[in-house]
C-alpha cells in the first residue's frame, strides 16, 4: 500500500512539474484562498499565530495578512514540485536578483565553514538549489514517514551534489565534518526540535522550544553563520535571493542567549516579508511546562 501511495504522489508531482511558474502560482493562490475562505485548520493556526506574533497590527490588518499568507503558502506548495521536477538550470533561471552574496564570500574567506539558516520564508527549496550550485553543501533533513518518498526527496534535492544528512547522531557528525572542511551546511532553524537539544527562547515575544544545534555546531567547528531566503517577486516574475547577517550571540555557550539570538535573526527576516512566512505551522505548540498551548487552550504544556 505504501508503494501504491508513493507512485500516486510521484505521479502527481510530475504532472504539476509540467506547469509554468505563472500557472503554478495561480493554482496555489486558489488553494490558499479556499484555505482562508473555508473554516480550515490552516486558517485557524495562521490567525492564532498572527494574533500572538504581530499584536501591533489592527484586527483588519491581521485578517488581510492572514489571507495573503495563505495565498503565498499555497504558491509555495505548488512551486515545490517545479523545483523538484524542472531541470536545475530552469529553476536557477527564476532568480532575478540577489542581495548580500558578498557576506558569504567574506565569511568563507579564511577557510571556515558556514552555516546558512533558511527559515520557512519564501521558497526555501529554490534557496537550497541556488547555494548547492555554488558551494560544497550539506543540508539537514527529517525523513518522511514513507521510505520510498525519502529516496525520491534525497535524489531531487541532491542532484547538484548537495549532501542530504539525516537529523540523527551520525548525520550531525557528518554535518560537523563538512563544516570543519570549510563547506556549507543548510539548516531550517524554525522547526520545533525533537530530542534533548533544545532550550526555551522568545520568538515574537512567546517562549517556545528552540533548537540548540546551531550554537553547538558553531562551538564545535568555529563555523560562521548567516541567514538567507528566496523572496517571491510579484506577477510570477521570479525570485530574489537575500543573505543577511545574524544577531550577535548565536554561538554563545549559554543556550538561552544563543537560541534567543537565532530567533531574533529569524524575526528580522520575517518582518521584511511577513506575508511569505509559513504562519500555518504550529511553531508555538511547545512551551515551558505549565503554559497553555495556544492552539488548544484546554491543554497545558
Amino acid at each position: 500500500m505504501s508503494k501504491v501511495k508513493y507512485f500516486l504522489i510521484a505521479g502527481l508531482l510530475r504532472m504539476i512539474g509540467w506547469l509554468s511558474l505563472a500557472n503554478a502560482q495561480r493554482i496555489g493562490k486558489l488553494i490558499g484562498f479556499l484555505s482562508w475562505r473555508l473554516p480550515t485548520k490552516l486558517r485557524q493556526v495562521t490567525d492564532i499565530n498572527l494574533d500572538i506574533c504581530l499584536p501591533e497590527l489592527s484586527p483588519g490588518e491581521r485578517a488581510a495578512l492572514s489571507r495573503k499568507s495563505l495565498a503565498q503558502t499555497g504558491m509555495t506548495m505548488v512551486e515545490v514540485p517545479l523545483m523538484w521536477e524542472w531541470p536545475v538550470e530552469k529553476c536557477l533561471g527564476l532568480i532575478r536578483e540577489t542581495e548580500g552574496l558578498e557576506l558569504i564570500d567574506e565569511a568563507m574567506a579564511d577557510g571556515d565553514g558556514l552555516i546558512l539558516l533558511a527559515p520557512h520564508l519564501g521558497n526555501w527549496e529554490l534557496a537550497g538549489l541556488f547555494f548547492s550550485s555554488r558551494y560544497k553543501m550539506a543540508a539537514l533533513y527529517s525523513p518522511p514517514n514513507m521510505p520510498e518518498f525519502e529516496n525520491y526527496m534525497v535524489r531531487v534535492r541532491g542532484r547538484l551534489g548537495s549532501e542530504l544528512v539525516r537529523g540523527d547522531r551520525r548525520g550531525l557528525a557528518r554535518l560537523a565534518s563538512i563544516l570543519r572542511e570549510g563547506g556549507v551546511a543548510g539548516i531550517l532553524p524554525d522547526q520545533s526540535p525533537r530530542g534533548k537539544g533544545n532550550a526555551f527562547a522568545p520568538f515574537f515575544g512567546m517562549e517556545v522550544k528552540t533548537m540548540t544545534l546551531v550554537s553547538k555546531l558553531i562551538q564545535r567547528t568555529g563555523a560562521k553563520v548567516l541567514i538567507t531566503y528566496a523572496e517571491r517577486l510579484p506577477d510570477a516574475s521570479g525570485f530574489r535571493i537575500v543573505v543577511r547577517r545574524t544577531e550577535a550571540g548565536l554561538g554563545d555557550k549559554d543556550a538561552v542567549i544563543a537560541t534567543t539570538a537565532m530567533n531574533r535573526s529569524i524575526e528580522d527576516c520575517v518582518r521584511q516579508i511577513p506575508e511569505q512566512y509559513q504562519w500555518e505551522y504550529k511553531r508555538m505548540r511547545h512551551r515551558p511546562p505549565g503554559e497553555i498551548n495556544p492552539y488548544n487552550p484546554d491543554r497545558i504544556c
